[in-house]
């Protein structure tokens, strides 16, 4: 077995670890570190490797808080200050010297809730339009009242989530406030040849297109195109019967790209849009009104996901026919969260059916349910700017938004004990009473103190603990309370803990490796729940200082993670973040 000199190497690599990686410790780095440390270990591989997973088991145990404190006061050589990475810079949009302004623009379909998946699209937008003191714009694309139908709330909780994300526009525009101008240039397609009035069956159609033939209507002259255009607009076209082309190359390989549909008829009475009504009956699609607003409103450069190269290819040959210019396009990879709930159709069926409580469900990953857990804007605007515009596809976690997140509040978040499940510990053979000064924060004193006083009756104290910390609890051992003192375990059970009053010092514990639990005297404290992300409850009691903060005030419940104060009038309700 290890010797004690060796016990101790791991315990001080293991904890060196832990501060580095969030308080938990890796067996692989650890283990590495040791046998460079000691190659003699390296025939005991089998004998240490169960050494080594226990010191982890104890280290993890203790707050990280508590881990640095041990370092510093034992290996404070070891602490290196950690260095100011230079903030990560976007890189340099193409031909940036042709264009007389850098213009952007956002462009949802406000028929949901945004959510983690638009945050690329948002902030590269936006960062590259200050970056260049250009513009950023916000056009609403809610031209389909059938498939896609828009709903009135969406335009505002949008322009609220891109307030939050810092990313304000200069400029807002509605496309349903702009169908005369969409009207207008599919006039002119028309009488220029460009486009036709297509009355095809949609599966004849489809087989000329396979075919790379024309269809009937293709080469009839603009004049009739025109009068058909006219049809579509009084009502003598029905829905289904009339849908306006724009010519291309039917030879092209992409069959996607042949002959593509810019304008349909949808029917008003029964899909009135929402915000205009029954005002209009022959609606663009995509390509047309996405194609015609980015020339119009002087978008020098188009930032999206790669799954629009083919609408660059078809806006094309538009362009072409219009003989504009068409912007520069920065098309990137997919961007992946494993385990994110992203799924717009997805969503929208959750909430019709009931599956969730609000598009605030902690459940999702809209930025109002990132929002109300306490995730900061700064951390997904890092987040993006690091991965950045690359075509390559990139796979992220919640792990990877919740370190940038941890960066951001672990400097400021105020420290309180969650006793979460309560238990009964009864400590006896106490001869005087004990005051407990907790910082408020571990790294800054100046913030003040949280002072709990313990006073015991005939030589004994009730607290609370929690239910979690029971396997802590072992007849024998030796635990410590934290910022109190230490305790020997007489017997515990699902009923309750009692206990023996061991020591008063740190270094007492520290000698006994003793974990660390924290507690709240028995009657002291104030009812918390904690919505956690899969929507669950962790029900307990905090301090009673805790009554003082705020809501959106984001703390750390030591041992259990931060969260984001929900309400403070009947008990506090928060919720969790992340550890």
């Amino acid at each position: 077995m290890a010797n004690k000199e060796t016990r101790e190497i791991i315990r001080k690599l293991a904890l060196i670890n832990a501060v580095g990686y969030g308080g938990k410790a890796q067996a692989g780095p650890v283990m590495g570190k040791l046998l460079a440390e000691l190659p003699e270990l390296k025939t005991r591989v089998k004998e240490i490797g169960p050494i080594v997973a226990e010191v982890i088991r104890e280290v993890n145990a203790i707050p990280v808080e508590e881990q640095r404190k041990i370092i510093e006061r034992n290996w404070p050589e070891t602490l290196v200050k950690e260095k100011v990475e230079e903030e990560k810079r976007l890189p340099k949009l193409p031909n940036v010297e042709s264009y007389e302004r850098v213009v952007t623009r956002f462009s949802p379909n406000p028929d949901c809730a945004i959510h983690l998946g638009s945050a690329r699209a948002i902030i590269l937008c936006h960062e590259y339009a200050r970056m260049y003191k250009g513009s950023f714009i916000l056009r609403f694309e809610d031209t389909d009242p059938r498939l896609k139908r828009s709903a009135l709330p969406f335009y505002d909780s949008i322009r609220e989530d891109l307030a939050w994300l810092g990313c304000k526009p200069d400029e807002e525009f509605i496309q349903s406030d702009r169908i005369p101008i969409y009207y207008e240039h599919a006039e002119k397609l028309l009488k220029d040849g460009n486009a036709y009035v297509c009355t095809c069956n949609g599966e004849e159609f489809k087989k000329k297109l396979l075919a790379q033939q024309p269809c009937p209507c293709r080469n009839l002259p603009p004049k009739e195109h025109l009068e058909r255009w006219q049809k579509m607009l009084d009502g003598t076209f029905k829905e289904g019967e009339a849908v306006v082309r724009v010519k291309t190359d039917l030879s092209h390989p992409n069959p996607a790209v042949r002959d593509w549909p810019a304008l349909r008829i949808i029917d008003p009475k029964t899909h009135p849009h929402p915000r205009v009504g029954r005002k209009y009956r022959v609606w663009p699609l995509y390509n047309l009104a996405c194609g015609v607003d980015d020339h119009l409103m002087g978008i020098s450069h188009i930032i999206r996901g790669k799954e629009h190269l083919t609408n660059q290819v078809r806006q094309e040959f538009m362009y072409k026919h219009f003989g504009w210019r068409y912007p520069e396009a920065i098309h990137y990879g997919r961007m992946k969260i494993v385990g994110a709930f992203l799924s717009k159709s997805k969503i929208v069926a959750g909430m019709r059916e009931g599956l969730f409580k609000g598009w605030d469900d902690p459940r999702l990953a809209t930025f109002a349910a990132l929002r109300r857990r306490g995730i900061q804007p700064e951390a997904i605007k890092r987040m993006i700017i690091d991965v950045g515009p690359k075509a390559q596809d990139v796979t992220l976690s919640w792990d990877n938004l919740y370190a940038y997140n941890r960066k951001i509040i672990d400097p400021t978040a105020n420290r309180y004990f969650f006793v979460h499940e309560p238990m009964r510990l009864v400590v006896r053979g106490l001869e005087q009473g004990f005051v407990a000064r907790l910082p408020l924060h571990p790294d800054h004193p100046e913030k003040g103190f949280r002072q709990i006083e313990v006073k015991p009756k005939e030589n004994e104290v009730s607290f609370h603990v929690s239910r979690g910390d029971l396997k802590l609890f072992k007849k024998d051992n030796v635990v410590r309370l934290m910022e109190l003192f230490n305790i020997k375990i007489e017997q515990a059970g699902r009923k309750g803990v009692e206990a023996v009053y061991h020591s008063h010092t740190y270094e007492d514990a520290k000698k006994l490796a003793a974990p660390l639990v924290h507690w709240l005297p028995e009657g002291f404290g104030v009812p918390c729940t904690v919505v956690m992300p899969d929507a669950s409850e962790a029900k307990g009691i905090v301090e009673e200082g805790c009554k003082k903060l705020r809501i959106n005030d984001v703390v750390q419940f030591e041992r259990f993670g931060f969260v984001r104060i929900d309400a403070v009038d009947k008990g506090i309700v928060a919720y969790y973040a992340h550890r």
